[in-house]
């Protein structure tokens, strides 16, 4: 992505007086500030944002505008990118497995929360010199089954196994946490509650009062479905909360990073040749900035739109859909209804392609540069 962003009024005069060839992203800063001023009015404690779903430097520039002051980072290079930016953020070290190099470096860089799921990795932490009073998020999965995908196979400990981390986090002189992160795209408010009311119980096996509950991620982005309740999550996470833990309340964060950034942008990509069998091929495909269409939201939002930029009309029917590559996996994972008469030419715009589209694109081919442009309106 372009670090200063070329400025068009909407998606059909950019396609009028460019035409363009090449994948583009279009981004609304107005949309993402929008989304931030939700989370933080409604969460019932701070906001953070992921970085990895999206580290376009408008992004954090933005993001900042409207508030954001707290990063989730997962490597040395992220880290690196909010500092340069954002000297002063606050930085989270989230990933719970760390090279002994990069837990130097985050000691460095100023990181002042760090999430661990093991006991091995913890004395990690204190043996690279993660200094004693240092925030320590122990990290626990439960086999919840309410996201698209679980993170519960990588990282988490088992509940049984947590106290046993949060004590020793305590004897090691650390302010212990609890976290946890329910799956991606997880829109079910009682997954939520199932995860709160089980830090309440691991605190009290442990004898620990956590200082703080990191909600994680996981919060649904726009999908097929349509727009996500995220106040009904945040009511059930204040809710379960309060039930779970004594007074004074444990503080609250979470780190959103799809539901942050998926709906400010769109990828408008172009129909490079149909088949007499139906088949379309576009300019871009999973190996760039529709790499992570295998995985969810869905791709059941997009909209078709002719060389001229206006809509184009017909009955719809599904169609395969290839990308640009010479590879025979280059292909997206579901038919898209497109209409009968789909032109070469024509332009496919996705919808909600803020996460992971553009940090995720190989270059595979010579395919998956992508220009950014700023848009008022789509």
């Amino acid at each position: 992505m372009s670090t200063i962003p070329a400025i068009s009024p909407d998606t059909a005069s950019l396609i009028r007086r460019q035409a363009p060839d090449h994948p583009v992203f279009l981004f609304r800063p107005d949309v993402l500030q929008a989304t931030a001023a939700r989370f933080r009015a409604g969460f019932p404690g701070r906001v953070t944002y992921a970085l990895k779903a999206n580290d376009a430097p408008v992004v954090i520039e933005n993001l900042a505008r409207a508030g954001i002051d707290c990063f989730d980072v997962a490597s040395v290079p992220e880290m690196e990118q909010v500092r340069a930016l954002l000297p002063g953020a606050v930085l989270h070290y989230n990933n719970p497995v760390r090279a002994r190099a990069e837990i130097r470096a985050g000691v460095a860089m100023g990181c002042v929360s760090w999430a661990v799921d093991s006991l091995a990795e913890l004395e990690k932490l204190a043996c690279e010199g993660v200094a004693q009073g240092t925030e320590i998020a122990v990290r626990f999965k439960l086999p919840v089954a309410a996201a698209a995908y679980d993170f519960g196979e990588k990282f988490g400990a088992a509940a049984a196994d947590a106290p046993v981390i949060m004590q020793r986090a305590g004897s090691l002189g650390y302010r212990v946490s609890l976290g946890f992160h329910p799956g991606t795209q997880c829109g079910d408010p009682e997954a939520w509650r199932a995860y709160v009311t089980a830090a309440g119980n691991i605190a009290r096996c442990a004898a620990i009062r956590p200082c703080r509950l990191n909600a994680g991620g996981g919060f649904a982005a726009p999908d097929g479905a349509g727009e996500p309740d995220q106040e009904a999550v945040f009511a059930a996470i204040a809710a379960a909360r309060a039930g779970a833990f004594p007074a004074p309340l444990p503080g609250l964060f979470c780190e959103p990073g799809r539901a942050m950034v998926a709906g400010a942008f769109r990828l408008l990509t172009r129909v490079k040749a149909l088949r007499s069998d139906g088949s379309v091929f576009l300019n871009d495909g999973i190996y760039g900035n529709l790499g992570e269409r295998p995985a969810p939201p869905t791709l059941a939002r997009f909209s078709v739109l002719t060389a001229q930029g206006s809509p184009r009309r017909g009955t719809a029917r599904p169609r395969p859909v290839f990308g640009p590559t010479c590879d025979s996996l280059d292909r997206l994972p579901i038919r898209l209804a497109l209409p009968e008469t789909l032109a070469e030419g024509d332009y496919i715009l996705f919808h909600d392609m803020g996460a992971y589209g553009a940090v995720t694109a190989t270059g595979f081919n010579g395919y998956g540069k992508s220009a950014l442009v700023t848009v008022s309106q789509w």
